[in-house]
């Protein structure tokens, strides 16, 4: 029987992460999925025992970790 070929994730920094959120690039929100996401997802599931919801939930948090993003970096 072949052996599966296990790959490895490589995911983005969290110091790129925030850049990306700064910069207002759209790919930050996929990177933190990358990096999050499973972990994220779980914590709802955990509390909410429903798919649906713990993915809008998790989907949530991307969005408001977008929205506290303030137009412009302070100083």
């Amino acid at each position: 029987m072949p052996r599966k070929t296990q790959t490895r994730r490589t995911f983005v920094d969290d110091e790129q992460i925030i850049k990306l959120f700064w910069s207002r690039d759209q790919s930050a929100v996929e990177q933190t999925d990358r990096k999050y996401g499973t972990y994220l997802f779980g914590i709802a599931y955990n509390i909410l025992g429903d798919k649906a919801d713990s993915i809008d939930c998790k989907n949530d948090t991307y969005v408001s970790a977008w929205n506290s993003i303030p137009p412009e970096r302070p100083r």
